[in-house]
């Protein structure tokens, strides 16, 4: 008959519960360890004007735009590419002369100096020069949608000005509309970049050098500056007349003005005469001898104003002797100097 094993001793029991609680414990903090070190890979930090695109398993899932410090799940399980949303960037079109480092990137740009070759509605060639402003409005379209997003916008703005100008005339391009090409153009390159889901915000598109052919551009100048002075010419006719009538305007007002001040002062004079006339005349009906020596003495004071009157009644004694008094001052001769 076998024999029953012997329990081990109360001492090699604790000691076996021992090593397996180290062990456990060894386990777990390894663990844990493991855990927290996977996990601090979850951790980036954004900066203002940043935006974080998080990607689960490769698969787009958030864009984060907040500023501070940001978690997601540690890699591989999501991952995150940070872009700069707030820069102003600039793409430059025969508006200046690229360095050597940078010629064999740029084949595509114009030659130096000289601006993109574009044809009007007119059918004339302009050298066009412009810049286009622009900055990142939705970083995961920006980062994803899109393979080449710097080359997609250079080729895409020189399309849209290439059209934009092909729809006016030269002399709108050079001088006239210059500020509607430059709308225009922005409006159709902003249209076709939404089209792509390129995620770019155009801020503008600015002409800043359009000049015609270098064979013809002397003529250019001339017809130019023909122009010029002929709009000086006007705009000086202009504020010559500027100046002019107003004054002729015043003049006139003050001459109108005036005939109607000396046309109201002669009806009132005629009044007045018309209405004395008649007030004479409704005496004279009433005392034709008093009325008649009244106009009498007027008359003759008016006709003889340096001459001294005496009025003597008839039958009054007075001395027939002449001057009867002092002559006045008035009638007194002037004295020789």
């Amino acid at each position: 008959m076998a024999r029953k094993p012997r329990p081990a001793p109360s001492a090699e029991r604790v000691k076996r519960a021992v090593g397996r609680t180290v062990a456990n414990v060894t386990a777990v903090g390894l663990s844990l360890a493991v855990l927290g070190a996977w996990s601090y890979f979850g951790w980036y930090t954004l900066e203002p004007g940043q935006a974080a695109v998080i990607l689960q398993f490769g698969r787009y899932q958030r864009t984060e735009l907040e500023p501070g410090l940001r978690w997601h799940l540690p890699p591989p399980a999501q991952s995150h590419v940070v872009v700069n949303v707030a820069s102003i960037n600039k793409e430059e079109f025969g508006v200046r002369t690229p360095d050597v480092s940078e010629a064999a990137d740029e084949s595509a740009q114009a030659p130096a100096g000289r601006g993109v070759s574009m044809q009007t509605s007119d059918a004339n060639i302009v050298q066009v020069g412009f810049v286009v402003q622009y900055r990142i409005k939705d970083a995961f379209q920006s980062r994803y949608r899109i393979a080449a997003p710097r080359e997609v916008l250079r080729d895409t703005a020189e399309a849209s000005v290439r059209s934009t100008v092909g729809r006016n005339t030269i002399d709108a391009v050079l001088r006239e509309k210059k500020g509607i090409v430059e709308r225009e153009a922005l409006d159709e390159l902003q249209a076709r970049l939404d089209r792509y889901e390129a995620g770019l915000d155009v801020l503008g598109v600015d002409l800043q050098d359009v000049q015609p052919p270098e064979p013809v551009r002397a003529a250019f100048d001339d017809v130019l500056g023909a122009s010029q002075d002929r709009d000086r010419a006007v705009n000086e006719a202009e504020g010559y007349a500027n100046e002019v009538r107003p004054r002729a305007r015043a003049e006139a007002i003050e001459q109108i003005e005036s005939a109607r001040g000396y046309r109201d002062s002669t009806i009132a004079v005629a009044t007045g005469e018309a209405e004395r006339f008649r007030a004479l005349a409704a005496e004279y009906a009433r005392a034709p001898e008093v009325i008649r020596t009244r106009l009498f003495l007027e008359t003759m004071e008016q006709i003889l104003p340096q001459v001294q009157t005496y009025i003597v009644e008839p039958g009054s004694s007075v001395l027939p002797h002449l001057p009867l008094g002092r002559p006045s001052r008035a009638a007194e001769p002037e004295s020789m100097p």
